[in-house]
C-alpha cells in the first residue's frame, strides 16, 4: 500500500489533466460558438465584419446580420451599398426586423437628402415599441430631419432623447436644446401650446424667459438661474446647465474706465474715422436725440428734410463724397485696407449728384439698444502718424483698459499678431480670423452684408441664386462671401455675372440686349461637406458632384438675383433684367445697401417695384429722430451715416466686451443690425430688409 502522501501527490498531478480533458471534450461536442446577433442593440462592428457574418450565418440569422451590415454601411456613408443590401433582404421579416428596417430606411433617405420621405417614415413609427438603443436613434433621426430649423417639434425630440444619453452626448443634447429654444421664431413663441404633462418643456421655457430678461446683466442672470434651479430641480438643465449658461458663473466684467480709441485722423480714411468718432462720442456723452426731432416722413407720407443750409450743404456733401471716393477706391485695390462701409464706394463720379432729400423709411419692429452715457475717459490716438505697435504701447502706458480700433485691415492684422494684454474691439476684420481671449472684431463690410443676404434669400425659400456684381475685386469678394455662406446653409452652386461701367450698361439698354439670368459658378473654396452626428448616430454628408458648365450657364432655373450696385447702376440693371425675363416669372430681386441713397424720389421707387434691399436699422426706421439728426450732420451722405451708426454700436459693444467674449449666445439690437458674437468673437450683423411696393418703402414680407 502506498503512503497517503504519495497518493495525494499523484492525484494532485492528475487534476489539471482531467480538467483539460473535460474542457476539450465539451468544445469538441458543442462546436464553435456563433456570435450573437441583436438588431435592437448597438452596432459596434464594421460593415466588412457584418457582411462576413452574413455569408457565414445560417438562414435564420442572415436577415439580422444584413440589417446590422446596412446600419454600419449607412454610418460609413456607403449609401449605394446599403441600398443594395436592402434590396437583398428576404420578403418575410419579423415585426422586430421590420421596425429596424424602417429606421434604417429613414436614415438612408436622410443621408440622400430626401428629407420629406424620411420625415414621413419617422412620423409612422411608435417609439414605445423600440428598444432604448432604437429610441435613441429614432430621436436622433427626427432631430437630423429638422435640418437645424428651430421648432417646438425639434425641442420636444431633444427633450425625449435626453434621458437616453450620457457623457458628452448628453451635454451636446442640453446645448442643442438651449440653442433651439433661443432660435424659436417669434410667431411660434407667441402661439405655444404646452400639454399638461410637459413639465420639462415648461421648465426650459421659463429658463429662456429668465435669460431674455437678464442677459445684459450678468449678476441678475446668475441670480435668476440659481432661483430657477431651485424651482425646477428635476429638469435636466438644472443638473447640467447649457454650456452657454454655465460660463455665466465665472463671468468677470472688463474695465471700461479708460478707453483708447484708435482711428486714422489724417489721410484718405479720415472722413470715415471722423464719422465713427462722432457716433462713439455722441453715444458716450448721451447726445443721441438730445433735441426734439422735427416731423419725420413715413413710407406712406414721405417728406423732405428741413432745408436749413441744404443748398450750402450740397457743396459740403460733395466734398465729403470726394474725400470718401479715393479711400474707397484705394480700399478696393488693396485688400489690406478694404473699405469698412458696404456702400462707401460711390457710383461713377460722372453720375454723382448732390442728394439733399431724405428717403422715406419703413417702420422697424425691434427697438435698438444703446449703452448708457458714461463718464469713462476716452482718449483718441492717431494710427496714421506712427506704427500701430507704438500706438498700442502708448495707450497701455497711459493706463487704457480697453482699446476700440484700429480701423484699417492691415493695422488690425498687426494687432492680432501682437501679444498685447489689453482688451481690443477691432473695427475691421483681417483676412484670417485669430481667436484671442482679449480680441473681438466688429466691421461693416460688403462681405458681411453678402453673408446676411445669403441667409435672407435662403429663408425666403430660394435655392438657385445669381449674383450680379461689379467687374472688380469688390465683386469677386462679395460673390465669394455669399457663395461660401450659401453652401454653409446647405445650398449648391451660386452663379455670378459681372457688369461693367455705367456707360456699358447704358449701351446694353440702347441695344436692347438686356441681362440674361445666367452666369458661371462662383469659385468659392467651400469647406469639406459636414455630416451630422447626433448621440453616436452618424449621418455622413452625401457625395456632391461638381456642377457642369452647361448647367451653370443655363439661366432657366435661377429663382433669385442678388445685385450689388450703386443707385444709378441699379436703375439701369433692373429694366435690363425685365427685357429678358417674363413679368410672370417668380425670380425675386434683391439688392445691397449700395443702392439705398438719399434723394431717390417716387419715380425711382416705382421703377424698383418688388425689389428687396438690406440696410442698417438706423436707415430703416428704427429711430427716425436720430436718423434725421445724423442725416443733417453728414449732408445726407448715407455712407457716413452708416459709419456714424457703427461708432454708436462700437460704444455699446465696448461696454459689453466681457459678455461678448465670455457668454456664448451674446445678442444685442444695434443701430447697424442685430448683433451677435461667434466663438471667435466676430460680430455678425443681421440687417433690416425692406421692399419697394407701389412707390413706397415697406418692410419686406
Amino acid at each position: 500500500m502506498l503512503p497517503s502522501k504519495v497518493v495525494r501527490k499523484k492525484a494532485g498531478r492528475f487534476v489539471p489533466v482531467l480538467l483539460a480533458g473535460l474542457i476539450l471534450a465539451a468544445c469538441t461536442g458543442q462546436g464553435p460558438q456563433a456570435p450573437t446577433v441583436n438588431v435592437q442593440g448597438p452596432a459596434t462592428g464594421t460593415s466588412d465584419y457584418y457582411l462576413q457574418q452574413v455569408q457565414q450565418s445560417p438562414d435564420d440569422n442572415k436577415a439580422d446580420w444584413q440589417l446590422l451590415a446596412i446600419r454600419a454601411l449607412l454610418n460609413e456613408g456607403k449609401y449605394p451599398q446599403a441600398n443594395q443590401q436592402m434590396s437583398q433582404l428576404p420578403q418575410q421579416l419579423s415585426d422586430v426586423q421590420r421596425l429596424e428596417l424602417q429606421l434604417l430606411t429613414a436614415q438612408l433617405r436622410l443621408g440622400s437628402q430626401d428629407i420629406a420621405n424620411a420625415q414621413g417614415i419617422l412620423a409612422k413609427l411608435d417609439p414605445a415599441a423600440m428598444s432604448k438603443d432604437q429610441q435613441q436613434r429614432y430621436y436622433g433621426l427626427k432631430i437630423a430631419a429638422s435640418q437645424g430649423r428651430p421648432s417646438l417639434d425639434l425641442v420636444r425630440a431633444l427633450i425625449a432623447q435626453e434621458p437616453l444619453l450620457s457623457d458628452k452626448a448628453h451635454q451636446d443634447n442640453i446645448d442643442a436644446t438651449w440653442q433651439a429654444l433661443q432660435q424659436l421664431p417669434p410667431e411660434q413663441m407667441s402661439s405655444l401650446v404646452i400639454n399638461a404633462d410637459e413639465n420639462t418643456l415648461q421648465g426650459w421655457l421659463d429658463l429662456l424667459n429668465i435669460y431674455k430678461a437678464n442677459r445684459t446683466d450678468p449678476d441678475m442672470l446668475k441670480a435668476g438661474i440659481s432661483d430657477w434651479q431651485t424651482r425646477y430641480p428635476q429638469n435636466p438643465a438644472a443638473k447640467t446647465l447649457p454650456t452657454a449658461l454655465s460660463q455665466v458663473q465665472n463671468f468677470q466684467p472688463a474695465s471700461t474706465g479708460k478707453i483708447a480709441l484708435l482711428l486714422p485722423l489724417s489721410g484718405q480714411a479720415q472722413v470715415f474715422a471722423s464719422a465713427i468718432q462722432k457716433g462713439f462720442n455722441d453715444a458716450k456723452n448721451g447726445l443721441l436725440n438730445a433735441a426734439p426731432a422735427p416731423a419725420v416722413g413715413s413710407a406712406q407720407n414721405p417728406v423732405s428734410l428741413a432745408n436749413d443750409g441744404a443748398q450750402n450743404g450740397a457743396g459740403a456733401a460733395d466734398n465729403a463724397q470726394s474725400a470718401a471716393a479715393p479711400a474707397a477706391d484705394g480700399a478696393q485695390k488693396s485688400d489690406a485696407n478694404a473699405v469698412v462701409s458696404p456702400s462707401a464706394a460711390p457710383a461713377d463720379n460722372a453720375d454723382a449728384q448732390p442728394q439733399p432729400q431724405a428717403q422715406p423709411q419703413p417702420q422697424a419692429a425691434t427697438p435698438v439698444s444703446t449703452a448708457p452715457a458714461s463718464n469713462a475717459e476716452v482718449k483718441v490716438y492717431d494710427t496714421s502718424s506712427q506704427p500701430i505697435q507704438q500706438v498700442i504701447a502708448q495707450a497701455q502706458q497711459d493706463g487704457a483698459t480697453l482699446v476700440v480700433g484700429p480701423l484699417l485691415k492691415n493695422n488690425v492684422q498687426q494687432v492680432a499678431d501682437s501679444s498685447t494684454p489689453l482688451n481690443v474691439l477691432a473695427l475691421n476684420e483681417p483676412e484670417t480670423i485669430q481667436n484671442h481671449p482679449n480680441l473681438c472684431y466688429f466691421a461693416l463690410s460688403p462681405e458681411d452684408e453678402a453673408r446676411d443676404a445669403a441667409h435672407h434669400i435662403w429663408q425666403q425659400g430660394k435655392r438657385m441664386p445669381l449674383m450680379l456684381v461689379p467687374r472688380s475685386s469688390l465683386g469677386d469678394r462679395v460673390s465669394k462671401a455669399f457663395a461660401q455662406e450659401w453652401q454653409t446653409l446647405g445650398g449648391g452652386t451660386v452663379l455670378q455675372q459681372a457688369f461693367g461701367s455705367t456707360a456699358e450698361l447704358k449701351q446694353g439698354i440702347n441695344s436692347g440686349a438686356g441681362i440674361s439670368l445666367s452666369g458661371t459658378p462662383v469659385a468659392a473654396a467651400p469647406s469639406e461637406p459636414q455630416g451630422v452626428t447626433i448621440a453616436g448616430l452618424a449621418i455622413p454628408a452625401p457625395q456632391s458632384s461638381a456642377p457642369t458648365e452647361t448647367a451653370a450657364s443655363s439661366g432657366g432655373s435661377v429663382d433669385a438675383v442678388y445685385i450689388v450696385a450703386a443707385q444709378g447702376e441699379l436703375q439701369l440693371i433692373k429694366p435690363m433684367i425685365a427685357m429678358r425675363v417674363s413679368s410672370r416669372s417668380n425670380v425675386a430681386l434683391y439688392a445691397s445697401s449700395r443702392s439705398f441713397q438719399a434723394g431717390a424720389g417716387p419715380d425711382f421707387r416705382l421703377e424698383m417695384e418688388g425689389l428687396q434691399f438690406s440696410d442698417i436699422p438706423l436707415l430703416s426706421g428704427a429711430n427716425p429722430g436720430l436718423m434725421q439728426q445724423a442725416a443733417r450732420s453728414f449732408n445726407n451722405d448715407y455712407s457716413l451715416v452708416r459709419l456714424y451708426a457703427m461708432g454708436i454700436d462700437a460704444w455699446t459693444l465696448a461696454n459689453h466686451f466681457s459678455e461678448m467674449r465670455q457668454m456664448p449666445g451674446f445678442h444685442i439690437d444695434g443701430n447697424t443690425g442685430q448683433l451677435s458674437a461667434t466663438q471667435d468673437c466676430v460680430i455678425n450683423r443681421k440687417l433690416t430688409w425692406s421692399q419697394y411696393r407701389q412707390g413706397q418703402v415697406v418692410p419686406a414680407g
